[in-house]
């Protein structure tokens, strides 16, 4: 059916989507599916982003721990089969798969979809009506400490890393997905990481604190010389999950004229962290509002985990972006803040990482 729900009155470039992941366990399942026409399976598909105006932005290349598990069901957290290590030669091989299916989704749209390796080429593509599509490692596995893999995949694309997933790998330590709890939990970046800091500084590509655990995150925040990013995480203060992100943690990205990109995963919203979808669109407003308070209207964006997460159901899925922007604009955002939440100010960030 066609989506009734308003459409986005500007283009959206979001900082986190799973949806080359969710394609790629359905391949491996046989139950392979066009990203290109409507599906009622997953939160995006190219029509019903076309509807929603969802323009681009970065798509995530995650290598599950446990890729036999039901991914039709939500995600355990308490299932220590979802954190196993993954060795770097399997990660490395199931990421190129995924980087393949970008390329593959970018051929089968004839010119209507683009990888961005620069902030300018995600601008034009906006601005020309293509699909701008920015790839981003959830979880360094896949990377070598020797960094000829990181080379790789930076000449295929690759411009925006985020060291760990919620799990240990050689690079730092990521944070349980646990209600209430803060995000100091485990120690700070081993050498690798912080050698992995400075590559990426090195190479331009935008490294994310989403997922990493608080002194790891402060080893970062010493040891980089670009914004800090968080693609997808939340206010501890409104939801006390350690996913999301300390006063003082925000203080810093604020100084370092970084970005926080709004989860929409109801755990990490809802001031009880349950998984429960009858949430308002408002909860999605506290977290925004929270944020441009503290940060300033120049460094809040969307991070959405589309296809990654449990979402309220008044969002339902891609098309429900037009709705939360008017749950912005009710709260009484003024409309160049919704600009830049819903676009610039992801534009910005990747041009400053870059730089």
């Amino acid at each position: 059916m066609p989506n009734s729900a308003p459409k986005s009155p500007f283009p959206i470039f979001d900082g986190h989507n799973d949806t080359l992941l969710k394609l790629e366990i359905e391949a491996l399942k046989g139950q392979d599916r066009s990203f290109f026409e409507r599906s009622n399976v997953g939160h995006i598909d190219r029509v019903r982003a076309d509807e929603a105006g969802f323009a681009g932005g970065l798509f995530a290349m995650f290598v599950p721990s446990n890729p036999d598990q039901d991914f039709s069901k939500p995600f355990d957290p308490k299932n220590p089969a979802n954190y196993q290590p993954v060795p770097q030669k399997q990660a490395l091989d199931f990421t190129m798969r995924l980087i393949e299916r970008a390329e593959q989704i970018v051929t089968d749209a004839e010119g209507s979809a683009v990888i961005c390796r620069t902030p300018e080429e995600n601008q034009i593509a906006i601005e020309a009506g293509q699909l701008a599509v920015s790839l981003h490692i959830e979880g360094a596995e896949a990377i070598d400490t020797n960094f000829y893999a990181l080379e790789d995949l930076y000449r295929r694309g690759l411009r925006s890393l985020g060291l760990v997933w919620s799990r240990e790998n050689a690079f730092g330590y990521g944070v349980p997905m646990a209600h209430p709890a803060s995000p100091d939990i485990g120690p700070g970046l081993p050498e690798a990481g912080r050698d992995l800091v400075r590559a990426c500084n090195q190479l331009g590509i935008l490294l994310d604190v989403s997922h990493l655990n608080e002194k790891g995150f402060w080893d970062l925040a010493r040891i980089t010389d670009r914004p800090i990013v968080a693609s997808h995480s939340n206010a501890h203060a409104i939801c006390a999950s350690s996913r999301n992100l300390t006063d003082k943690q925000l203080d810093a990205i604020k100084e370092s004229g970084g970005l926080v990109g709004i989860n929409f995963h109801v755990a990490f919203l809802r001031p009880d962290g349950a998984y429960g979808r009858d949430m308002p669109l408002d909860v999605i407003a506290d977290h925004a509002a929270y944020l441009v308070d503290r940060l300033g209207e120049d460094c809040v964006a969307l991070g959405s985990d589309f296809d990654g997460c449990v979402l309220p159901r008044d969002l339902g899925d891609v098309t429900g972006l037009g709705r939360l922007m008017e749950a912005l604009d009710a709260r009484g955002f003024t409309s160049e803040l919704l600009e830049k939440i819903a676009y610039r100010n992801w534009i910005s960030a990747l041009e400053k990482a870059a730089s």
